[in-house]
């Protein structure tokens, strides 16, 4: 027996908030343990990278709650957030080390 229109939009609804609490949930966390990160290093910015920072809802989600919380939010915007951003991050920090050691 195929649900009804209605069933439809009661199970896309549903879905719906199961997705948007979780994308408030994770975001909630990370500001959190930004504080928390915070509190010991007396570090107020945090950078947001990695594959998870491609899906857009969470990075708005993510901004608005480190912002809430009095962080300064670093995000992309010359080069991916996923491996070829890390790697390049990578890059940069070996290069530094190497050049303090000379």
């Amino acid at each position: 027996m195929r649900p009804t229109a209605e069933a439809d939009r009661l199970d896309r609804d549903r879905v719906v908030g199961i997705a948007a609490g979780l994308h408030n949930g994770v975001a909630e966390l990370i500001a959190r343990v930004c504080e928390w990160l915070r509190d010991a290093t007396g570090v107020e910015v945090a950078a947001l990278s990695g594959g998870v920072f491609q899906n857009m809802l969470l990075v708005r989600r993510t901004v608005d709650a480190l912002r809430r919380h009095g962080f300064r939010v670093l995000l992309h915007s010359r080069v991916p957030p996923n491996d070829g951003g890390i790697s390049l991050g990578q890059v940069a920090v070996a290069t530094e080390r190497d050049r303090r050691r000379a």
